[in-house]
């Protein structure tokens, strides 16, 4: 007969607080402390493994989250005082399998106290055999409640057979009830975490399968414009061109949600190296475009007291920066206007602004600059297309820089653009 090392609990059979020793309260109260004193749950935890560790045995102690409308278990923190770890941070199962689900649904503890048979008489079970090869061999489960919603669970783990019976188990339950704020706001960061993460990933995806053919398409439109594949009419060569400019504002966009989406998901590395910053960014910047001026008829001047020493950035993320605020002020320009770059070294740090004569934005609208997908709502500039992407990606690059970005203007007469970073910094990663 196959031994029942799975046991759940009940509420009747747990012990009341007012029953633990003192040490036990004194626990629970600094828990209370600590959840009202806003500390994560990270910190809590940390406590309450060391702190648990002298009232009974745990060599182990995880929180996992429930996802995908509550089908799914991911571990999210996990705390041993042993290597290797075979059960890492990240494991997934579903919640619809095994004990885990009764302990959602009753919102009572599980115990498993024979770890190593357990995992022979649940072979499907993969959490199971990686935990019996750590060594692990008592498992505590208890759930974690937000608004008496289950969110996750709380588990503490034993080298030793045996080790958790009701007073341990009516222990967890107390830690657990108390850590509810500190869970809801780890448990809603998680939540928000991942969704900006699947969105910026699927963001990415899109963007990089529209690329191509939207550059198919332009070049086509131009071969057909210039009169390659046989003369065509004005108006044919007007529809050509319009076709043309659509595809080229979303091949910008679609580049600027790439840059969005490997910046927020840590995928676009920042390589800082020595850079001449006068002719690897601002005369590249301006090459590209120019030609944007030249079709509006605006204005370009340069504005350069001083020779612009080497600084130490990463050229092709400053570029990014410089020609989303040159393309923004020919796009914001009048026609036959006025755009001025200035660049001015000094006290440590590189100074750059891009003046243009245009429309501006009222005061009203400053804090709505920088901000991802933002934009500014005044008549002047609807008729002029924005996707509020390009300055919150400026932003993300100046900071990653250690610098600062700001704007100001008149309304109805002139914005500038401006950012400041320092001539050197130590090399990192995006985080």
């Amino acid at each position: 007969m196959e031994k029942n090392t799975l046991v759940f609990f009940e509420e009747k059979d747990l012990i009341s607080p007012e029953n633990f020793s003192k040490e036990e309260k004194s626990i629970l109260d600094t828990i209370n402390l600590k959840v009202a004193g806003g500390n994560s749950l990270t910190d809590i935890l940390e406590f309450l493994f060391e702190e648990t560790r002298k009232l009974f045995s745990c060599d182990r102690m995880d929180v996992a989250f429930i996802e995908d409308n509550a089908t799914r278990m991911v571990l999210k923190s996990v705390r041993t005082v042993y290597q290797p770890v075979l059960l890492k941070k990240g494991f997934a199962t579903d919640v619809g399998v095994g004990s885990i689900l009764k302990v959602f649904q009753t919102g009572m503890p599980s115990v498993i106290n024979d770890m190593e048979l357990h995992s022979k008489n649940h072979p499907l079970s993969d959490s199971a055999k990686l935990l019996a090869r750590e060594g692990i061999r008592s498992s505590m489960v208890c759930p974690l409640k937000v608004d008496d919603r289950p969110v996750g669970v709380f588990m503490s783990r034993s080298r030793k057979t045996g080790a958790y019976g009701i007073h341990e188990v009516s222990l967890q339950m107390a830690y657990a009830q108390r850590m509810g704020q500190a869970v809801e706001k780890a448990f809603i960061i998680e939540q928000l975490s991942t969704a900006m993460s699947s969105y910026m990933e699927m963001l990415s995806f899109v963007s990089h399968e529209l690329k191509n053919p939207l550059s198919s398409i332009i070049m086509t439109a131009k071969t057909l414009s210039s009169g390659y594949f046989g003369e065509i009419g004005e108006k044919q060569k007007n529809a050509a061109d319009r076709i043309v400019k659509k595809a080229e504002f979303l091949l910008n966009l679609t580049g600027e949600y790439l840059s969005l989406a490997g910046i927020e998901t840590g995928e676009i590395q920042m390589r800082n190296r020595d850079v001449d910053f006068y002719s690897e960014v601002i005369l590249a910047s301006v090459d590209i475009v120019m030609p944007m001026f030249r079709e509006k008829n605006i204005l370009f001047r340069e504005e350069s007291p001083g020779e612009i020493p080497e600084i130490k950035c990463d050229p092709e993320l400053m570029k990014i920066v410089l020609t989303n605020f040159l393309s923004n002020a020919a796009k914001y320009s009048d026609r036959d206007g006025e755009v001025v770059l200035k660049i001015r070294a000094s006290d440590g740090k590189i100074l750059v602004s891009v003046w243009n004569r245009g429309p501006g934005f009222p005061e009203s609208e400053k804090i709505n600059l920088f901000k991802r997908f933002s934009i500014l709502k005044t008549p002047e500039l609807a008729e002029r297309k924005g996707h509020g992407v390009g300055l919150y990606v400026t932003w993300k690059i100046i900071q990653l820089h250690g610098g600062r970005i700001w704007a100001d203007s008149v309304h109805g007469q002139w914005a500038e653009f401006c950012f400041e970073i320092p001539l050197m910094m130590d090399q990192c990663l995006l985080p």
